[in-house]
């Protein structure tokens, strides 16, 4: 038995939250999410979203510090379409209900400043942005009442094509319902990837454990054109705290005069970018690496204990408190900070109504490559990129909409048994995240490239016969997902004879003279 929707929308985050509200005066809406449906990157951003609402700002101004930031390899026309539409998308989550700190002296929104900026232009709750975001939507989506349905527990194993021998159209998707571990068919004329990036390829990573790159993995092994993965963004401060290994220390820290040091106590942005601490996140995540690598220290500190604590309490209640939590008080003591993988850069290939080449599949939000982050995201401009792409992709669906349902058969589990070898499963899973770490990291090489590509094969070949010898598991499709975004990842690296942005490589440090992008695409 198939469930049939109008639209099914993988993942549970600001951009599929977003679309399936805006579709769903126009029919009805399956939404998936992996674990509880607020789970996700969305509910734990931070920062905020960065829009044009000053009057000392402008559409121009965003649109260059996001040019500037992308390295050359931004199309202008995406970025563009998320300047110009983002005060609009804030208005209507206000309309909806979300909260947004206020200003100072009577301001509607108190705007931060985060790298990249030349402009206050932020809009953020407090420190728990995402939170707040989440909770309005949801909250939106349940007014709805039957037009959006949620389906939490469940992952979705594979897009299913209109023909199974390659090509077609997407009709829908197997998805395992992590409750009974049965495989069930869902089928709608339009799906909608909204399933986040994929961090968790990476040891270190300051993403949920929900970011698996699955959207990204699932496209590709379909016959969709992925582009641009090299570009892997790592977040220069990352808590450093053996129980706090994903807690991100928001960039927005250093938007209110934070002060990146050494442990020793000595300053070193002066040293790599005028900016300094607000320099793009590619050259501050790189210069706390060499830093680390050139004094053998674990961890560079982010100082902000010339603030006063009433402030920091204020502003960063969130982080104020984590850190006491785990004995840092960081009113009187530096916090200590690592850089970890934080955000896809490149993903689906689409184009501005989050289409891909794959007819009846969408895609929006982290998952898809729109081009508004080229070489480097700016921050905060991904929770604005998944308002303004779902607000796009809502109307393209509506003119998807009246195919017949698909005739496809059920899964079909064949002679899969049960494992009694779930070991395999973390141990291949725990040696992609690191060789990805060592070998694909912050800083490449060839070498390094080819090592990761050599190991990735064979593991990828265990993991192919044991994902079809044995019965599924969400941990065994993560795996499969994980091992397919790293070759992908590595592909793009390998490729790119150049420096640029968030890939940079010893053996070509120099950027070449004509930007391009890198797309992938498996034979169908």
């Amino acid at each position: 038995m198939s469930e049939n929707f109008d639209a099914l929308v993988l993942g549970g985050g600001i951009a599929g939250l977003s679309f399936a509200l805006k579709f769903a005066p126009h029919g009805r809406v399956a939404v998936l999410t992996k674990r509880n449906r607020a789970e996700g990157s969305t509910n734990y951003a931070q920062g905020g979203i960065a829009s044009v609402l000053a009057e000392d700002d402008s559409f121009e101004s965003h649109v260059e510090d996001t040019l500037t930031a992308g390295a050359g390899l931004c199309r202008r026309d995406a970025v563009e379409l998320c300047v110009r539409q983002g005060p609009a998308r804030i208005r209507e989550l206000v309309q909806l209900g979300a909260r947004f700190s206020p200003g100072e002296r009577g301001d509607e929104f108190d705007l931060g400043r985060e790298g990249g900026h030349t402009r206050r232009r932020i809009v953020h709750a407090q420190d728990l942005t995402g939170r707040e975001v989440e909770r309005a939507l949801l909250a939106a989506c349940d007014d709805q009442g039957e037009r959006i349905r949620f389906f939490e527990h469940h992952v979705a194993v594979d897009l299913i094509l209109s023909d199974r021998r390659g090509g077609g159209h997407c009709v829908g998707a197997y998805v395992l319902d992590g409750r009974s571990g049965e495989v069930r068919t869902f089928l709608a004329p339009v799906t909608v990837l909204a399933t986040g990036g994929s961090g968790k390829v990476y040891l270190y990573t300051t993403n949920p454990d929900v970011a698996t790159g699955d959207g990204v993995a699932m496209a590709w092994r379909a016959g969709a054109t992925v582009a641009n993965m090299e570009f892997m963004q790592f977040h220069p401060t990352c808590l450093f705290h053996p129980q706090a290994r994903n807690f991100l220390i928001s960039e927005a820290l250093r938007g209110e005069g934070g002060v990146l040091k050494l442990r020793s106590g000595a300053t070193f942005m002066e040293r790599y970018h005028p900016l300094r601490e607000l320099a793009p996140r590619d050259i501050v995540a790189r210069a706390i690496d060499a830093e680390m690598k050139r004094t053998g220290d674990d961890y560079v500190t982010l100082d902000m204990t010339h603030l006063p604590r009433a402030f920091l309490m204020e502003r960063f209640p969130n982080i104020y408190a984590t850190c006491r939590e785990h004995g840092i008080d960081m009113a009187v003591q530096p916090i200590p900070v690592v850089p970890a993988a934080h955000y896809q850069s490149g993903g689906v290939d689409t184009d501005l109504a989050g289409r891909t080449d794959l007819p009846g599949l969408l895609a929006i939000g982290e998952v898809a490559c729109t081009g508004l982050h080229g070489a480097n995201r700016l921050a905060s401009n991904s929770l604005l990129e998944g308002l303004v792409f779902a607000h796009e992709a809502a109307a393209a669906a509506r003119e998807m909409l009246g195919a017949s349902p698909a005739a496809v058969p059920d899964w079909d589990p064949g002679k899969a048994v049960d494992s009694d070898e779930r070991v395999v499963v973390s141990h291949n899973w725990d040696e992609i995240r690191r060789l990805m770490w060592n070998y694909v990291g912050i800083v490449r090489t060839d070498k390094r490239l080819a090592r990761a590509r050599r190991r990735l094969e064979l593991l990828r070949d265990e993991i192919r016969a044991y994902y079809w010898d044995h019965r599924l598991t969400a941990d065994l499709v993560e795996l499969r997902n994980i091992a397919d975004v790293a070759a992908l990842v590595v592909e793009g690296a390998a490729r790119r004879g150049e420096s640029r942005g968030l890939h940079y490589t010893l053996d070509h440090p120099q950027a070449s003279p004509r930007a391009e992008e890198t797309r992938l695409r498996r034979a169908r």
